[in-house]
């Protein structure tokens, strides 16, 4: 019987470790992921509006060179939208349709699969959290159960039972702890992602107007 009551409280500890290892990633991946999704997004409107304008200029004086070399200044090089510019000056030849098709390829494939990937390991952690607290419940529950079949042969006291008992709730009560706020984390996560992939989409849809009635681009049509 002491053999099984310690197999239980091993279990039982590390059902406590598994959730806060479980917490402390799921912290971690929440600033991970906004600082990702930060660092594609302009710091403002403002400084959106200013590159979407200076491209713009740029195209029109037909100054590929000094658009790519603006692009790929620290103060903008790490952004999603100049990122993707780079790529359509590195492909001049193709079609505007066929680089609308290779810039959200690019887009879908180098920012949102990362940021995506690292999003489903929030969710998992949401929804398996919840569970491990539920196995501690259980655990508790059967420590509980079985001193009390035991009760008169061992003489076991109601302080004994009231402390698998706590534990039971505990357990649940902590994994539903670690998944409420992850849950909000990750809705503020999808509403970040949606603005970053709104601005990229007015960003590009906006460059890629402006070049293909470029000097540059009417030359190569002639």
């Amino acid at each position: 019987m002491l053999q099984y009551e310690q197999i239980l409280q091993v279990i039982g500890n590390l059902i406590y470790v598994a959730l806060g290892l479980s917490a402390l990633y799921g912290v971690f991946l929440v600033v991970l992921v906004l600082r990702r999704i930060a660092q594609k997004r302009f710091t403002s409107t403002a400084a959106e509006v200013e590159f979407s304008q200076t491209a713009r200029d740029m195209l029109q004086a037909g100054d590929l060179a000094g658009l790519a070399g603006y692009c790929d200044t620290p103060a903008l090089w790490s952004k999603a939208a100049p990122q993707l510019v780079l790529v359509a000056l590195a492909n001049p030849e193709q079609s505007t349709g066929k680089i609308r098709q290779t810039l959200a390829e690019k887009f879908e494939r180098d920012i949102l699969a990362d940021i995506e990937y690292r999003t489903s390991w929030i969710s998992t952690i949401v929804k398996s959290a919840p569970m491990l607290g539920l196995l501690g419940t259980v655990i508790g529950m059967i420590a509980a159960f079985g001193k009390i079949a035991n009760m008169k042969q061992t003489g076991m006291d109601a302080t004994s039972l009231a402390n698998d008992i706590s534990f039971a709730l505990f357990t649940t009560a902590i994994g539903l702890t670690v998944a409420i706020p992850l849950v909000m984390a990750g809705a503020a996560i999808q509403v970040r992602l949606g603005k970053l992939q709104d601005s990229v989409q007015q960003t590009l849809g906006e460059f890629l107007t402006a070049w293909e009635s470029s000097p540059t681009r009417q030359g190569g049509k002639s």
